[in-house]
């Protein structure tokens, strides 16, 4: 490979069979995803995951914590500080109920996969160390959906603290996968007191690491990753500290990235509009990398 990008090996056939309209686009899964950040002594770093090999979606790639959204995250008893639902709902373009669940989502799946909680016992309060015995039955009972999020902040006595994130981008699983998520991604600066840890059981492997260093990794095709990871990565490289980057979220653009396909001159062109990297030919006879 030229790079680390990764796309399913069955995606040439599924693109030929929706222009052909022999299938049907699932309805993507609403989601969210965390870019976790931290300043060091050698710039600001990124925490990563290495998804399993064995996984059957993007098995080896690299990505950030995240996942979909549980229903019970439209929950409306979410102990709550930050900008208001009305605002995130304006900002994330869906309404107020859909808006919490996103939010939450991401707070919560960072919790589970990373160890890291945005949230607080005051509305201007972090909690600090997150690894004891009790906090991590806690975490295991959210990954099985035993406790719901909105359970576990009122047993704790935790707010959810909003403000602490950043959204910076969407992005829509293209309408010929099998598995579609419409995906908000967020930044957030790792809190005072808080260590992240390998708590997922879909990963293999955790890092901190200079987006720039990771974006190279990608390069040399050492790292792989999907191109929304690698989009990203590019876009917060420039930015001196975590807050900055926390701070520019307000400016981002969330229109939408979907992947779009289409027959020119025997093959299959394979683009993302405003990531001109990305885009692939695949002739019609078969995959091509």
């Amino acid at each position: 490979m030229a790079n680390g990008q990764w796309y399913p090996a069955d995606w040439p056939d599924r693109i030929r069979a929706l222009a052909d309209g022999d299938l049907v686009p699932v309805e993507p899964r609403r989601a969210a995803t965390v870019m976790l950040l931290k300043d060091t002594a050698a710039g600001t770093v990124v925490h990563m995951l290495r998804r399993r090999a064995s996984m059957a979606f993007a098995g080896g790639a690299y990505a950030y914590p995240g996942g979909g959204v549980d229903p019970r995250d439209d929950e409306h008893q979410i102990h709550w500080a930050g900008p208001t639902r009305a605002w995130w709902a304006d900002r994330l373009g869906v309404d107020e109920t859909a808006a919490q669940a996103i939010v939450c989502a991401a707070v919560r799946e960072t919790y589970e996969e990373a160890g890291v909680l945005l949230a607080g016992p005051t509305p201007e309060s972090v909690v600090g160390d997150t690894t004891g015995a009790d906090w991590e039955a806690d975490r295991a009972a959210l990954v099985a959906r035993e406790l719901s999020f909105a359970g576990f902040l009122e047993r704790r006595g935790l707010v959810l603290r909003s403000d602490l994130l950043g959204v910076w981008t969407r992005w829509i699983t293209p309408e010929f996968e099998s598995r579609r998520y419409d995906t908000w991604f967020f930044v957030a600066a790792l809190p005072e007191g808080q260590r992240t840890r390998n708590a997922s059981t879909e990963a293999d492997r955790t890092v901190w690491i200079r987006p720039q260093d990771a974006a190279d990794g990608y390069d040399k095709g050492e790292l792989l990753m999907m191109p929304p990871t690698i989009a990203t990565l590019r876009q917060i490289a420039g930015y001196g500290s975590a807050a900055d980057a926390v701070a520019a979220a307000a400016e981002r653009d969330l229109t939408p990235v979907l992947a779009q396909a289409r027959l020119v001159d025997g093959q299959i062109v394979l683009s993302w509009p405003g990531h001109d990297e990305f885009t692939k030919h695949i002739p019609t006879g078969g995959a091509s990398r």
